[in-house]
């Protein structure tokens, strides 16, 4: 356990609050140089995040991972990103091997078959890629908002991730849906053309689905499940 680094916290938070995205960002990449790295998925949250670090020439890394099943609007939201801002988003893929194995061993739909069979999917196509991709970084930037969905209601913006041993920065948390939308348009930042389709919260492709009339945000991923165990495992929170 990092205890000196979870002590820094409450200052952190102090030195946080009543600044805006751009000068927090600042602040932290400032405190840990080469040390803040932020994960985009692509969603309109992300590409806020985005639009913030590169705008504003933040030296903060930028990467994103690449399950192998992701919807093709994902992939041109991702290039269209890259040109837009002229960055070169880096990617993490799944190990190989184990993914041979899990498809080999248990079909490339196993994910549909349980909820044990769709967690061992998540771990090895995003949960182990994220635990790479955050090695020697101190600050992890997410997209995540408390309306996501119950189990995001009691995130704070800055808080210890125990999983990771590294501190969380959840910048967007308190916004609101009407709000992160407006402010991608007036800012014409590229967004992915399936959120114009009905699609809310975009994952993988087989895992997620537009939703219809009045359903909560997160009834398009995983829609087979129960509604309190839908996590990927990467946000989930560890003892």
């Amino acid at each position: 356990m990092n205890a000196s680094l979870q002590n820094k916290l409450p200052t952190l938070q102090a030195n946080i609050s009543n600044l805006s995205i751009k000068n927090a960002l600042a602040l932290l990449a400032d405190f840990f140089p080469c040390q803040v790295t932020f994960s985009t998925s692509f969603s309109y949250e992300d590409q806020i995040i985005t639009h913030e670090i590169v705008n504003n020439n933040l030296p903060i890394k930028i990467f994103t991972l690449d399950t192998g099943r992701l919807f093709s609007e994902t992939y041109s939201v991702w290039s269209r990103t890259n040109e837009f801002y002229n960055t070169k988003i880096e990617a993490y893929y799944p190990d190989a091997i184990a993914l041979q194995e899990l498809v080999s061993q248990r079909g490339p739909n196993s994910f549909y078959e349980s909820i044990e069979n769709r967690k061992e999917c998540c771990h090895i196509r995003k949960v182990v890629p994220l635990k790479n991709a955050l090695k020697g970084n101190t600050i992890w930037v997410t997209g995540l908002r408390a309306e996501h969905s119950p189990a995001r209601q009691d995130l704070q913006i800055l808080e210890w991730d125990e999983g990771n041993q590294l501190i969380k920065y959840n910048p967007l948390l308190h916004w609101n849906t009407a709000e992160t939308i407006q402010f991608v348009h007036q800012n014409n930042i590229p967004y992915n053309s399936l959120h114009d389709k009905g699609f809310v919260s975009i994952g993988c492709a087989p895992c997620t689905r537009a939703i219809k009339a009045g359903e909560d945000f997160r009834a398009g991923r995983w829609w087979w499940e129960d509604a309190n165990k839908k996590e990927c495992g990467l946000h989930e929170k560890q003892a």
